[in-house]
């Protein structure tokens, strides 16, 4: 299988503009990404909408393509340097990988895991989930909440609790069942990709605001592989000023 690991990487966040170049030691967080996915791919490419970005990424010798400020989400980003990519050097890639450009420690182990997942020919989208251990976590509505059947396919994404434990205190909840939190990492074939760019928002991904659920409304399969790692993202300054000081920067 030829793999294409894309990390979109806008400037406007509305949480933090300009995060990509924020500095985490001598390194900027977009290069850090992209080293560490280099790790586990040999096609990695950075697809941003800013020139500042650019820059950066070829200070370094990092690959970058220039995608349109008109995406919506970093799904249809990554559609757009497939096909710039796939067009520019005459190469037809089977997977495409979607990488969080504001995870700077994502683990190579992840990104593997996200791509043995296609070795089930059934599989078309592919995610990472984590076991839950913390109440604070089962019930922190920003941490999205996965429930998987037999095959280690999604059924269901919520920002609720689920399933709901009937007949238990709150607090019981983890001696009962095994949650789990869904990280935002993907796969996709690259044909499928094509397919789920070009459905509408539904009513259940706008219900939760999690657009993995429009693919299953449609009835695409979503392989989960389950990580022990622990996704960082730096979404605010305040996220960043923790991990500085945490981290010795």
């Amino acid at each position: 299988m030829k793999v294409l690991g894309v990390i979109p990487a806008r400037w406007a966040s509305s949480r933090f503009p300009g995060k990509p170049l924020v500095k985490i030691g001598e390194k900027s967080m977009i290069q850090r990404v992209y080293e560490q996915s280099r790790k586990a791919l040999d096609f990695v490419v950075v697809a941003t909408d800013d020139e500042r970005i650019v820059r950066e990424m070829n200070k370094f010798g990092g690959q970058v393509v220039m995608t349109s400020p008109e995406h919506q989400s970093g799904t249809d980003r990554c559609f757009e340097a497939l096909n710039i990519i796939e067009t520019s050097r005459k190469i037809k890639f089977d997977i495409v990988v979607n990488i969080q450009g504001d995870e700077p420690f994502v683990q190579p182990e992840q990104i593997s895991d996200i791509v043995s997942c296609f070795d089930d020919p059934l599989a078309e989208i592919s995610t990472l989930i984590k076991r839950i251990t913390t109440s604070e976590a089962l019930f922190n509505p920003n941490n999205p909440k996965v429930v998987k059947n037999n095959n280690n396919e999604a059924i269901y994404f919520s920002r609720s609790t689920i399933p709901y434990v009937v007949n238990v205190k709150d607090n019981e909840w983890l001696n009962k069942f095994i949650f789990y939190e869904h990280l935002g990492l993907y796969g996709y074939k690259t044909d499928v990709l094509r397919k789920i760019t070009k459905l509408a928002p539904s009513a259940l991904e706008k219900s939760e605001s999690l657009e993995q659920n429009r693919w299953i409304e449609n009835g695409f399969r979503i392989k989960v592989a389950e990580t022990e790692y622990e996704n960082i993202s730096i979404d605010t300054q305040e996220d960043l000023d923790k991990i500085l000081k945490e981290g010795g920067f």
